[in-house]
């Protein structure tokens, strides 16, 4: 068994390298320049800005966008008809929040190619949920989970091992190996955490860490704390834009099922309704997949509504948190 794994990496190894130098104009120094700096394969390369990719390796931008357009042009990056899309889509997969009612209010489950986003005042369950998933992406897929690693970007220090050891405990999964497959990271500026965020290929190709989801708790905390005032607001949301776009590009190429928190603000120009608003703007509004607001009911229980979704109505699901974890109310 083992011998058959070393031969499957070096194949791999082998059709990585071959992918790389078989781009016209790349050959074997600019190829291991690239895998350097972390673009291991075709689509790595295809889907980063030129920019971003000169930056990153120190490669002349004409000759980046050059090597981009060979990249796309092998991996066929044009228009395709749905049929072939839908067939494409078979490959996403779903995570179990833990609560029935919770998953079919979001199709099923938390979805991989995607972001969702929670948002609520304190105490709604935003971190509850992240650490349940942490947990329930470890389960086997006939319980509602991808049998993989999750990584954690803790920027409030929410993140509790204790709590996931009652959820794992709960499921009946081992509580020491379960702290073991999730990942966890302690974000300590708006850098750091983009930063983060990056080096999660690393932790899939180079340390072969099978992780298919990610966690962050919370996705605007240290950019609000860093960009006081209106007059930093354009700088906060083009930094904000292009760490979704890192997301959005994670999500893709791994297969990853991102979930974020976020937080809100009152809006004192309310007087009728719910004056609760999600910082972040338009830019996290359409970046979000699923857009997700809590709020707190009776005891244990939450309302969750469902405001913005690709393909779902608007809805709402009452779920609980107990010691457990996330269950049906």
């Amino acid at each position: 068994m083992a011998e058959e794994k070393e031969k499957r990496k070096e194949l791999e190894e082998e059709n990585v390298k071959d992918e790389l130098e078989n781009i016209p104009g790349v050959g074997e120094k600019l190829a291991e320049q690239l895998r350097e700096c972390g673009y291991n394969d075709l689509m790595a390369v295809a889907v980063t800005p030129s920019g971003q990719l000169a930056d990153d390796t120190g490669i002349g931008e004409a000759t980046i966008r050059k090597i981009i357009a060979a990249a796309r042009s092998q991996l066929k990056m044009a228009f395709t008809d749905a049929a072939e899309l839908l067939d494409r889509r078979k490959s996403v997969k779903r995570i179990t929040t833990g609560s029935k009612e919770l998953d079919k209010l979001i199709g099923g489950g938390v979805e991989t190619q995607s972001i969702t986003e929670t948002f609520g005042e304190f105490g709604t369950g935003k971190t509850q949920i992240g650490l349940q998933l942490v947990v329930n992406v470890q389960l086997p897929p006939e319980k509602g989970g991808l049998d993989s690693y999750a990584a954690f970007i803790d920027t409030e220090n929410t993140f509790r091992p204790k709590r996931v050891q009652q959820i794992a405990k709960a499921v009946g999964l081992d509580e020491k190996e379960a702290l073991k497959r999730i990942k966890v990271a302690r974000a300590y500026s708006s850098d750091h955490q983009i930063l983060l965020a990056e080096k999660i290929p690393d932790l899939i190709t180079k340390e072969e860490v099978p992780i298919k989801l990610l966690v962050i708790d919370s996705l605007m905390g240290l950019l609000r704390a860093e960009y006081i005032g209106r007059g930093t607001l354009a700088a906060r949301q083009q930094k904000l834009n292009k760490y979704l776009h890192v997301l959005q590009r994670l999500s893709d190429r791994y297969n990853l099922a991102i979930y974020v928190t976020n937080q809100v603000m009152s809006r004192p120009d309310v007087f009728f309704g719910d004056p609760t608003k999600a910082i972040g703007g338009h830019i996290l509004g359409h970046a979000a997949t699923y857009r997700i607001y809590l709020r707190k009911s009776k005891g244990s229980k939450r309302i969750a509504r469902l405001i913005d979704s690709p393909c779902l109505p608007e809805g709402e699901a009452i779920f609980a948190i107990t010691e457990k974890g996330i269950e049906d109310a």
